[in-house]
């Protein structure tokens, strides 16, 4: 396996099953790329850029925060050096959640952030994932310009007079949190009030260290399960079903309200019932849509229908939930800045991905667990209900997910034109803006070609487990047969 590079930065592995592919030479050189690009953006011409780098009034910052991965320390202190080399000032604030980091570039007045983390993979993975002064992830175009820096080595360093300077600020959690508390629709009150207890999994990262600040502060009494921020991930850290039975197990005996999940950086969230079943990870931000639309639709005229969007591979369910309320739904490519770039366009009210991502712009435009717990938990208590009464509010919808294997020959944008036009003219409708998925009146699915390997991915949902496999593999002998 070869080092992973996206526009969003690069992923690879350090030892492991797979082999050494993210190395500190590629660390150096990826963060010097990134360095680069900002002084690059803060000038026009290479002189200035040369002078910016070397001009102690105007050292652009960027600010460094770390998931808990065993790798996370040696990372950080490569990242941070390069950057000082780059004459960046460094605000490293420590292990921290990727949506904390991305509110630290903000209030910080920061030039950019790198969050290091490689999210829901295993333990030896790490990554370097880029974002910009806003605190959000790099465009396409962005993430294009360095690589293609990376590439040539086109690197600008400071002098020794120039070099940055680098401190500690470990007050972003709090920071974070009182972020999260002093949203609109977070009914601090209400949830109080309730007295929720809740087993959480936080899966030996950094959720093990704010989340019970947040929910201390929300009067929520907790036990943790897998809390200690060691990088030793107790399971498999990608917050699916299957990886859950110890969390599962632990609600099955009873006393609690709520079972909450994050991933390593805790941008990802799934909620399970208080009998022990899952309340659905493609329903996290259903549930949280459903509360923001439900307050937001009574409080003020709007000139058009408060506007939701997902990727096109999540639940059909937010659709349905956000024209109930009058709403009106988009989709996007998937990737979460495609998810905010479409947001921003439609001027969405929430968003976000099936996988547990919830993006409220009332917050910042990222995946932020900690906004969709609060959030989620004041919805619960205006409710009044159980998790799984809750649960059985929303659209039922099944989810299949496959893949066909190609050969390396294989020109996989010629099927996917092929399957687009073998729909078109249907009652189905079609869309083709990240793969193709085609929409029939009762199902749906979703075809994406591999970025890393020769596959395409199947996404498909309908209302039964079986109608869902059906779909999938109907189209999957369709494209079967035009190879």
């Amino acid at each position: 396996m070869s080092l992973i590079k996206s526009i969003s930065g690069i992923r690879g592995t350090i030892g492991g099953p797979t082999g050494d592919t993210l190395n500190p030479l590629d660390i150096v050189k990826f963060t010097t790329a990134y360095a680069t690009f900002i002084a690059k953006g803060l000038n026009s011409t290479s002189a200035q850029d040369t002078a910016c780098i070397n001009s102690a009034n105007t050292r652009p910052t960027i600010v460094v925060g770390r998931d808990a991965r065993i790798s996370g320390d040696m990372v950080r202190n490569v990242v941070c050096g390069t950057l000082l080399g780059c004459g960046f000032d460094v605000i490293d604030i420590g292990l921290a959640t990727t949506p904390t980091t991305e509110l630290a570039v903000k209030m910080s007045g920061s030039e950019g952030g790198i969050i290091i983390t490689a999210s829901h993979n295993p333990r030896h993975w790490n990554a370097l994932k880029l974002l910009n002064s806003e605190g959000e992830f790099l465009n396409d175009a962005e993430g294009k310009a360095v690589l293609a820096i990376a590439e040539k080595e086109d690197f600008l360093y400071a002098d020794v007079d120039h070099l940055g300077h680098y401190r500690q600020d470990d007050s972003f959690n709090r920071r974070h949190i009182e972020n999260v508390l002093n949203l609109e629709l977070v009914d601090v009150e209400a949830i109080r009030k309730a007295g929720y207890r809740v087993c959480v999994d936080s899966i030996n990262s950094v959720g093990g260290i704010i989340l019970p600040q947040l929910l201390d502060e929300l009067g929520v009494s907790y036990e943790f399960l897998f809390g200690d921020p060691t990088g030793d991930f107790a399971h498999n850290p990608e917050p699916l079903e299957k990886n859950l039975t110890a969390i599962m197990d632990k609600m099955r005996v009873g006393g609690f309200d709520l079972g909450i999940v994050v991933d390593p950086d805790v941008d990802r969230l799934a909620f399970i019932c208080e009998d022990g079943r899952m309340f659905g990870e493609e329903y996290t931000l259903v549930s949280v849509a459903d509360y923001v639309l439900s307050h937001l639709s009574p409080l003020t005229p709007h000139p058009s229908p408060l506007t939701t969007v997902s990727n096109l591979s999540s639940t059909r369910a937010l659709r349905d939930v956000t024209e109930q309320h009058g709403g009106q739904y988009a989709a996007a490519a998937v990737g979460e800045v495609n998810v905010t770039t479409k947001m921003k366009e439609v001027g969405a009210v929430i968003g976000g991905e099936g996988n547990g991502g919830v993006i409220y712009p009332a917050s910042h435009y990222g995946r932020d667990a900690l906004v969709g717990i609060a959030l989620f938990l004041s919805n619960l208590a205006h409710k009044a209900c159980k998790v799984s009464e809750l649960r059985a509010t929303y659209p039922t919808y099944f989810m299949a997910k496959n893949r066909i294997d190609l050969t390396p020959s294989t020109d996989v944008d010629a099927i996917l034109a092929k399957v687009k036009a073998r729909y078109e003219g249907t009652e189905a409708q079609v869309n083709d803006i990240d793969g193709v998925k085609i929409d029939f009146l009762d199902r749906w699915v979703h075809l994406r070609k591999s970025n890393t390997e020769p596959i395409i991915r199947v996404y498909s949902e309908a209302h039964s487990p079986e109608e869902a496999e059906a779909c999938a593999q109907e189209i999957i002998q369709l494209v079967t047969s035009m190879q």
